[in-house]
C-alpha cells in the first residue's frame, strides 16, 4: 500500500525563518505563537527535498497536519528546462503602514480579479480572505496579519485552498504564519507505489518500477472510492464559480487519501486559474510544442507561422485523471465491468479540449465513470 506515515521519534523544535518575522512584529498569523512563542507547533518528517517546496508532516498541540512554507516563487514560471529569469520578490513588503483595511480589501479584489478574471462573488471571496487572516479573531486585521496573508495569496495553491474549503477533496487550512501554513494530516501521502532508498531505485528499471507500484495499493473497491474522488475534486475545478482550474502535474504523489479512503490532494501548487495561464503562456517564443509546456502536463501547441504558444491547453484535466488511473483501476478490476471499465477510462483519455461539445461529452464520461464504479462498491463495506 501507498506509504502511511506516523509521528514518533523524529519530532523536533521548530526551526524556520518565519519567527524572526514573527519576533520583531513584521508578521503575525494563527500559528505564529505556537510555532515561535509556545514551542506547540513541531515540524516532524520531511516529505520533500526541495528548498522552495519544503513540506513536513507536524504535530500542532494534540493534532497532527501538515505545515507547508516557501512553497513557491508567484513570479517563477516552469516551462520545461528553460524556465523564465526569475523576478525578486520582497516577502512581506505589502501592505505598506498606514493602509486601511478597505484600502487592503481594494488590493486583494484587484489580485483576484487579475488572477481569477470577473468570475464569481470576488467581493464574498475577499471578505473569506479577510476572516482567515484574523488570526487572533479579535474582529480585525491587524497589519502583521494583513502582510502574512498578502504572502499566502501570492501562492497558487493556497488561493484555491482558499475557494475549495467546502469540498471534501480539500485539506482543510488549520492556520499560518507568514507564508507558512498548515493543513489537516493525511494518512496516506501518495495514490499508489512504496517508497524505497534512492540507491535501490537506480537499478530498478522504470517499466517494472510502474508494475511494481500497482502491487501496493489497496483492495479494489477501496482503489474505485478513491478514484470516485478525483473524479469528484475534477467536477469542483472545472467551470466553477471562479472559473477552471489546470491541473498541471496529474501524477500519484501529489494525490493521497484517509482511512476512510477518501481522496485528499497532497499538493496543489500546479494546479492553475485557466485564465492566469492563458495570460502568460500567449506571448511564449516556441520552435515546437515541446516549448510549450507548463508543469508536467500542461501543453498548447506552437503556432508556427507566429513562432508563438497557442494558449488553449490540449489535454482537459479528466483525460489526465483517468490516464493516471487507468492500470490502478484495471488491475484487479471484477471480471463483470472489466470490458466496460477499459472502455470508459480510454474514452475518458481520448477527450480533447478542441473537440466540439467537449463540455458536454467530459460530463457524460465523468457521470458513467462515477456511476459504474458506485454501483460495484456501493453495497460493499469499502463505500
Amino acid at each position: 500500500m501507498a506509504r502511511r506515515l506516523f509521528p514518533g521519534a523524529w519530532l523536533r523544535k521548530p526551526q524556520c525563518a518565519q519567527c524572526d518575522k514573527y519576533k520583531t512584529g513584521v508578521i503575525d498569523g494563527s500559528a505564529c505563537s505556537s510555532l515561535c512563542a509556545k514551542e506547540t507547533l513541531y515540524f516532524g518528517k520531511c516529505l520533500s527535498t526541495k528548498p522552495n517546496n519544503q513540506m513536513y508532516l507536524g504535530i500542532w498541540g494534540n493534532l497532527q497536519g501538515v505545515i507547508k512554507c516557501q512553497m513557491e516563487e508567484a513570479a517563477q514560471l516552469d516551462f520545461g528546462t528553460d524556465p523564465e529569469p526569475r523576478k525578486e520578490i520582497v516577502l512581506f513588503d505589502k501592505p505598506t503602514r498606514g493602509t486601511t483595511v478597505e484600502k487592503f480589501k481594494e488590493m486583494v479584489y484587484g489580485l483576484f480579479k487579475a488572477r481569477l478574471g470577473e468570475q464569481g462573488n470576488l467581493s464574498e471571496l475577499v471578505n473569506l480572505i479577510l476572516s482567515f487572516a484574523d488570526g487572533n479573531k479579535d474582529g480585525r486585521v491587524s497589519l502583521p496579519e494583513a502582510k502574512s496573508a498578502w504572502a499566502l495569496l501570492q501562492l497558487d495553491e493556497f488561493l484555491l485552498m482558499v475557494i475549495l474549503q467546502d469540498k471534501e477533496h480539500t485539506p482543510k487550512l488549520m492556520g499560518f504564519c507568514g507564508d507558512l501554513y498548515v493543513t489537516e494530516r493525511v494518512e496516506y501521502t501518495s495514490l499508489y507505489g512504496i517508497s524505497l532508498p534512492w540507491i535501490i531505485e537506480l537499478f530498478i528499471p522504470s517499466g517494472f518500477r510502474r508494475s511494481m507500484d500497482q502491487w501496493f495499493t489497496p483492495s479494489w473497491p477501496r482503489k474505485a472510492k478513491i478514484a470516485i474522488g478525483l473524479l469528484e475534486f475534477v467536477e469542483d475545478i472545472f467551470h466553477g464559480p471562479y472559473g477552471n482550474f489546470l491541473m498541471c502535474d496529474t501524477s500519484a504523489k501529489n494525490l493521497g487519501y484517509n482511512d476512510k479512503y477518501d481522496l485528499k490532494m497532497m499538493d496543489m501548487r500546479k494546479i492553475v486559474p485557466e485564465i492566469n495561464l492563458k495570460e502568460i503562456i500567449k506571448d511564449r517564443q516556441c520552435e515546437s510544442d515541446l516549448d510549450c509546456i507548463y508543469g508536467a502536463d500542461c501543453r498548447t501547441l506552437c503556432d508556427q507561422r507566429k513562432m508563438r504558444c497557442t494558449t488553449e491547453v490540449i489535454q482537459p484535466n479528466l483525460a489526465k485523471a483517468c490516464q493516471l488511473l487507468k492500470d490502478y483501476l484495471l488491475r484487479g478490476a471484477p471480471s463483470d465491468i472489466h470490458e466496460e471499465l477499459e472502455k470508459q477510462l480510454y474514452l475518458c483519455i481520448a477527450l480533447k479540449v478542441t473537440a466540439n461539445q467537449m463540455e458536454m461529452e467530459h460530463s457524460l464520461i465523468l457521470n458513467n465513470l462515477k456511476t459504474l464504479l458506485w454501483k460495484k462498491i456501493s453495497h460493499t463495506n469499502d463505500s
